[in-house]
C-alpha cells in the first residue's frame, strides 16, 4: 500500500513537472503564429512606378529690366553759353545731327592768336630754309663758306621747323576746341532728356556740369537684362530663346534671343547677368520697363525623373522608397531640376526599379509592401 501511494505521488509530480513545458511550447507556437499573422496584417498597400531615364524640360521665371541698346549723356567740353537748341524732349535724331550750338567768344580770340603765331613761324622757317639752301649751294665752291657757318644755318632751320610744328599743333588744337561748340548726335536715337535752353552756361566743371545737356538713347533695339541665380547658371548657358511680358501691355508676349552672358557672378547677389537683344521697331517697349521673363531650362539627358510625391524629405535625409521583394528599402537621393510636379533624382537607382509613388517616412525601412494596380 505504501508503494502504491509512492508510485501515485511520483506520477502526479512528473505530470506536474511536464505541464509547464507543454504550456511553454504551446505558448511559443501561438506567439509565432501571431507574429506571422501580424506581419501579414501590417503590410502596406502602395502604388509603384517603374523607373526609366528621360529628360525634364523646365522653365525659370525671373524679373528683367529693359534698357536702351546704347545711350549717351552729352556734356559741354569747354566753358560756354548755349546759343541755339535744335531738338527737344522726345525728338528723333540721326547720327551726326546738330543738337545745339554753343558760344565762347574767347575761343575766337585764341584761334586768331594761334593763327598769327603759325604765320610767324612759317615765315621764319621759310627764311632760315632759304638761307641754308643758299649757303649749301655756295659751299660747293671750295673756300667760299666755312663748314661752321653751314652747320649753324642748318641748326637754325631745324629749330624753326620744330617751332613751326608746335605752332601748327596749337592752331589745330584751338580749331578742335571750337568744334566742340557744336553738339552732334553720336548715333541715331531719341532725346530722352533735355536740360538746357538758350543762354544757359555750360562747361566741363562747376555749375554747368551738374546735369548733361542731353541724353540720347537708341530705342529701335533694346536690351533685356536678367540676373540668373547661381544654381541655374549651367542650364541658362544652354538657353537660346526667352519669352517675356510687361505690365503695361497685358496679354502680349514678346520673344528675344540670349545674346550675351556675363561669364562671372555678381559678388553681392551671387547671380550671373544675361542680356537679350529685343527688336523694337514699333516702339511699343520703352527703356526702364520691368519684364517678367520665362526662360526655358533644358534638363540633363538620360536622368531619372520621378513625381515629386515619390521623394521623401525629413530632418535626416532625402530619399525614395524602393520596393525590393515586396519590402520597403529607403534609398538616399539628390534632387535636380523640377517642373510640373516632376523632379530629377540621382542616387543608387537602376532602370525598372520599383519606387513607391507616394512616399512617406511613415513607411519604415523594411516594411512589407503590397503592390496594388493603378
Amino acid at each position: 500500500m505504501n508503494i502504491n501511494k509512492y508510485s501515485l505521488s511520483y506520477t502526479v509530480m512528473t505530470a506536474a513537472a511536464l505541464l509547464p513545458l507543454g504550456l511553454f511550447f504551446a505558448s511559443c507556437h501561438s506567439s509565432h503564429a501571431e507574429d506571422e499573422s501580424g506581419t501579414e496584417s501590417h503590410s502596406v498597400q502602395v502604388k509603384v512606378i517603374h523607373l526609366q531615364k528621360s529628360q525634364l524640360d523646365a522653365s525659370l521665371r525671373l524679373p528683367g529690366e529693359i534698357k536702351p541698346f546704347q545711350f549717351a549723356d552729352l556734356y559741354a567740353k569747354v566753358n560756354s553759353y548755349v546759343k541755339n537748341v535744335n531738338v527737344d524732349l522726345g525728338s528723333q535724331v540721326t547720327a551726326g545731327q546738330v543738337l545745339a550750338t554753343l558760344d565762347a567768344p574767347e575761343m575766337n580770340t585764341q584761334l586768331l592768336e594761334a593763327q598769327s603765331r603759325l604765320h610767324t613761324k612759317e615765315a621764319m622757317f621759310r627764311a632760315s630754309r632759304a638761307t641754308y639752301e643758299r649757303l649749301l649751294k655756295t659751299s660747293k665752291v671750295p673756300g667760299t663758306i666755312s663748314p661752321n657757318d653751314l652747320d649753324m644755318a642748318f641748326e637754325k632751320m631745324s629749330a624753326d621747323s620744330a617751332e613751326l610744328l608746335s605752332a601748327r599743333s596749337s592752331y589745330h588744337e584751338v580749331q578742335q576746341m571750337l568744334g566742340y561748340l557744336v553738339i552732334r548726335a553720336p548715333f541715331s536715337g531719341v532725346i530722352s532728356q533735355r536740360n538746357v535752353h538758350p543762354g544757359t552756361y555750360v562747361g566741363p566743371a562747376g555749375k554747368g556740369s551738374d546735369k548733361p545737356l542731353f541724353r540720347i538713347e537708341e530705342q529701335q533695339k533694346l536690351r533685356l537684362s536678367i540676373a540668373v541665380p547661381e544654381v541655374y547658371t549651367e542650364e541658362a548657358h544652354q538657353a537660346e530663346d526667352v519669352r517675356f511680358t510687361v505690365k503695361s501691355l497685358p496679354g502680349d508676349t514678346f520673344s528675344a534671343k540670349v545674346s550675351r552672358v556675363a561669364g562671372s557672378l555678381d559678388v553681392k547677389l551671387r547671380s550671373e547677368t544675361l542680356e537679350m537683344d529685343v527688336a523694337n521697331k514699333n516702339a511699343r517697349l520703352l527703356p526702364g520697363m520691368y519684364a517678367e521673363v520665362q526662360m526655358p531650362l533644358p534638363g540633363k539627358k538620360d536622368v531619372y525623373v520621378v513625381p515629386k510625391s515619390a521623394v521623401v524629405s525629413n530632418s535626416e535625409k532625402v530619399f525614395v522608397i524602393k520596393s525590393v521583394m515586396n519590402k520597403a528599402v529607403w534609398t538616399p537621393v539628390k534632387c535636380g531640376n523640377e517642373s510640373n510636379g516632376k523632379i530629377e533624382v540621382f542616387g543608387d537607382l537602376s532602370d525598372d526599379d520599383q519606387l513607391v509613388q507616394n512616399g512617406s517616412d511613415e513607411i519604415k525601412d523594411g516594411t512589407p509592401l503590397q503592390v496594388i494596380a493603378k
